[in-house]
C-alpha cells in the first residue's frame, strides 16, 4: 500500500506492506514563494510533478509488480486555493495556508458577517488561512480573476483532476475550508454567500474513503502503476497524523511540529468551541479531530539559524554536523526559563489560539546579562509555550482527561526540544517509531476504506515508541511561573501588534512605490 503526503515543502511517498513495514520511500521538495510579508504561493504544476515523480521512483526502486499494489491513499496539506478557468487551467498559483493577503476580509467576516456563527457551523476559525477568507478576497478584490474562475480548488483537487478529470474534494479537506456544514456534510449556504459564490464554483463533496479507478493512462504509465490501481482520496495531513502516531483513543493527544505545528485529539462527532479557539475537521463520518494549528514551529529555529547564528552554522559545516544539532546543544546549556527571557514566536502571524495575522514575534525581558544562547533557548521554549496555550484550550473542550501525548514532526529528532515539551506540558511525551505519520495514516485509512480493517486500533501493532520523556519537576516548576506571564503579555500586546502590523504594511507599500518609480 502506498501513502502519499502532499506537504507544504515537499511530497513524500512511502510504500508499506500491509503489516506496516516500509519497503521504499521518496521525498521531492518544491519552493514556497514569499515575495513580501503577506504572500505565500506555490506552483501547482511543480507540486503535481513532485507527486508523479515520488510515486514513480518508489515503484521503480521497490521493483514490485504493479498488480500487487493494493491502493494509493492520499494525505494533503489544508487550506490551499487555486482559481481554475473554463479550460481547467490555473488562473492563480496555489495560495497556501501561510498566505495572509485576505487578512482584511477575515476581519470583515468576523465583524460584519456573523463570523463566529459561520465558525460554529463549519468548524474552521475565521482567519486568512481559510479558503473562505481567500475566496471572499478574490471575489471582491480581484474581480478580473473572479470573473474568469470556473472552480476554486485546493492542491489535492488539482492533482485528482489531473488523474481522473473530475473535481472532487474529501470531507476532511472541505471541513478545513470554512464552507462545509459539519452536521449535514454539505456546503454551508451562509458561508458561500459571504464568499460571494455558489456551490457550482466548488468541487463535489465525497467521503474520505471514496475510491477512484481509471487513472489517466499516460500518467499511470509514467508512475509505473496499473490504470486499474485503486486511489483512495484520503484526508488532510493533520487528521491522518493522529492515526499514524496512534493517538486515536479517548483522551490521546497528538502534537506535531514541522515547519508549523498542531495539537489534536479524535472525538466521535463534530464539536466546536464557544470561544472560537480550536478547529473541528473530519477524518471519517464517525471520527472527528479537534485541535489547533500554529504557524510558528520549526520555522522559528530556521530563522534563528539563518539570522542569528552565522558563526554556529559555519562551525557546524566545518565539523560536518547538522547546524540544528549545534543550536539545540547550545540551548541545552542554558537553564530552563532562559533567565527570564521570553519569546513570542509569532514570526508569521498566528493561528491558534490568537487567530490573528497581525501578531508579531518579540523577545521580552532582554537585559545586558542575556547572551545569544539565552535567545536560542527562549525561542525554542516560546514555540512550546504557544502550543501549550492551545493545549489548554483543547482540554477545555474535551470531554475526557488527557491520557497520553504522542509527538511527531522534525522537532521530535531533538532530545532537548522533546524534554522541553514534557516539562512545559507537565505530561509524559511519547515519540512514536514512525516519522512518516501522515503517510501511514493515509494507508490505514485506505485499509479502512477497503474494509480490510474495521477500526484504526491495528496501528498499535504497527508502531512502538522510540523515546519517552517524563517531566522534570524542577523544570516544570520554573515553567509554571513563566507560562501565565507569556499568555498575559500576548493579550496585552494584541492591539499594539495590530498597530505595528499596520505600520509595516504601509512601509511596504511605500517601499514598493519607491521601487516602481526607480525602475
Amino acid at each position: 500500500m502506498l501513502g502519499v503526503d502532499i506537504g507544504t515543502t515537499s511530497t513524500k511517498a512511502v510504500l508499506f506492506r500491509e503489516t506496516g513495514e516500509i519497503i521504499a520511500e521518496e521525498n521531492n521538495g518544491y519552493k514556497l514563494h514569499t515575495p513580501d510579508i503577506l504572500t505565500a504561493e506555490q506552483d501547482p504544476e511543480e507540486i503535481f510533478q513532485a507527486v508523479v515523480l515520488s510515486i514513480a521512483n518508489v515503484m521503480r526502486r521497490s521493483k514490485i509488480d504493479p498488480e500487487k499494489l493494493s491502493f494509493i491513499s492520499f494525505s494533503s496539506a489544508m487550506h490551499s486555493v487555486i482559481a481554475m478557468d473554463e479550460n481547467d487551467r490555473p488562473l492563480t498559483p496555489c495560495i497556501t495556508w501561510a498566505d495572509n493577503r485576505s487578512s482584511e476580509w477575515a476581519e470583515k467576516i468576523k465583524e460584519e458577517h456573523d463570523g463566529h456563527d459561520i465558525y460554529l457551523k463549519t468548524g474552521t476559525p475565521i482567519h486568512p488561512m481559510s479558503p473562505l477568507s481567500k475566496i471572499a478576497w478574490i471575489e471582491h478584490e480581484k474581480i478580473e480573476i473572479a470573473r474568469k474562475t470556473k472552480k476554486y480548488i485546493g492542491i489535492k483537487e488539482y492533482i485528482f483532476h489531473k488523474f481522473f478529470d473530475e473535481y472532487v474534494v474529501d470531507y476532511s479537506i472541505a471541513s478545513a475550508m470554512g464552507m462545509m456544514n459539519l452536521k449535514t456534510l454539505t456546503w454551508e449556504e451562509r458561508a458561500l454567500s459571504v464568499a460571494g459564490i455558489d456551490e457550482s464554483k466548488l468541487s463535489r463533496l465525497v467521503s474520505t474513503q471514496e475510491i477512484f479507478t481509471g487513472c489517466h493512462p499516460v500518467l499511470a504509465k509514467e508512475m509505473g502503476i496499473s490504470e486499474s490501481t485503486r486511489f483512495v482520496i484520503g484526508a488532510s495531513d493533520g487528521v491522518l497524523s493522529n492515526i499514524g502516531v496512534n493517538a486515536i483513543g479517548e483522551g490521546e493527544v497528538a502534537v506535531t511540529i514541522g515547519t508549523s505545528g498542531a495539537i489534536r485529539t479524535v472525538i466521535p462527532e463534530p464539536k466546536t468551541d464557544a470561544k472560537g479557539r480550536i478547529f473541528c475537521y473530519a477524518l471519517t463520518e464517525d471520527h472527528w479531530v479537534i485541535g489547533g494549528p500554529v504557524n510558528n514551529g520549526g520555522m522559528v529555529l530556521r530563522w534563528i539559524r539563518d539570522e542569528l547564528a552565522a558563526s554556529e552554522v559555519e562551525t557546524a559545516n566545518r565539523l560536518g554536523i547538522d547546524a540544528y544539532d549545534v543550536l539545540t546543544r547550545i540551548a541545552d546549556g542554558v537553564e530552563p526559563g532562559a533567565n527570564g527571557l521570553l519569546f513570542h514566536p509569532f514570526l508569521a502571524g498566528e493561528r491558534a489560539p490568537l487567530w490573528s495575522a497581525d501578531v508579531k514575534g518579540s523577545f521580552i525581558g532582554l537585559t545586558l546579562n542575556h547572551k545569544k544562547e539565552h535567545m536560542i533557548r527562549a525561542a525554542l521554549e516560546g514555540v512550546i509555550f504557544n502550543l501549550y496555550t492551545v493545549f489548554l484550550a483543547l482540554t477545555e473542550v474535551m470531554d475526557t482527561p488527557v491520557t497520553s501525548i504522542k509527538a511527531t514532526g522534525g522537532f521530535s529528532r531533538s532530545k532537548v526540544w522533546r524534554q522541553m515539551m514534557a516539562d512545559i506540558f507537565d505530561q509524559e511525551v511519547i515519540i512514536p517509531e514512525s516519522y512518516e505519520s501522515s503517510c501511514l495514516g493515509a494507508c490505514l485509512l485506505g485499509l479502512y476504506a477497503e474494509k480490510k480493517i474495521n477500526s484504526f486500533d491495528v496501528v498499535q501493532d504497527l508502531i512502538g515508541a522510540t523515546y519517552k520523556h517524563t517531566p522534570n519537576a524542577a523544570n516544570e516548576e520554573v515553567y509554571r511561573k513563566l507560562i501565565p506571564i507569556f499568555i498575559n503579555i500576548s493579550r496585552v500586546l494584541e492591539q499594539e501588534y495590530k498597530n505595528l502590523s499596520e505600520y509595516q504594511k504601509n512601509t511596504q507599500k511605500n517601499d514598493e512605490g519607491h521601487l516602481n518609480k526607480k525602475y
